[in-house]
């Protein structure tokens, strides 16, 4: 089945809210608004701009598992600044291919250099459970006659 839409289609159901953070925040102060919002990764801007995605994986893998204290270090010191984005008009299936290859669960949706969205694999796969329930009920509805 190939997975027909845009990240725009996504966007337009989950809405567009994002949670960000400053990069002058601390690990601790992450990770209380990832609990607090329960997700799993945030934009993490200068102002307008953004600069990196902070994830739970960055938490357990580069202060949990160094020793390091959340309460004091900083974010901007852990995030990971290769950000990987798309735009609203990539489809659906480039996004997803895309999370595979690089091996990432979370996307900023870029316009120009304006952040419009943020998705998940999550919300990928909840798309796409959608469209195939749609589709195999518009098919029970073809084959009963209706």
């Amino acid at each position: 089945m190939t997975t027909t839409g845009t990240i725009s289609t996504i966007l337009h159901h989950k809405g567009s809210t994002v949670w960000t953070i400053s990069a002058k925040a601390t690990v601790f102060e992450a990770i209380q608004l990832l609990a607090e919002k329960n997700i799993g990764a945030l934009p993490v801007m200068e102002g307008d701009r953004l600069i990196g995605i902070f994830s739970e994986r960055d938490y357990t893998r580069k202060i949990a598992l160094e020793g390091k204290s959340s309460k004091t270090t900083p974010l901007r010191e852990i995030i990971s600044t290769a950000v990987i984005a798309v735009t609203p008009h990539h489809t659906i299936e480039e996004a997803m291919r895309l999370m595979t290859e690089k091996r990432i669960r979370h996307l900023p949706v870029m316009d120009g250099d304006k952040m419009v969205g943020f998705v998940s694999i999550g919300d990928m796969v909840n798309w796409i459970i959608s469209a195939q329930s749609a589709t195999i009920d518009q098919m029970k509805s073809y084959l009963a006659g209706r």
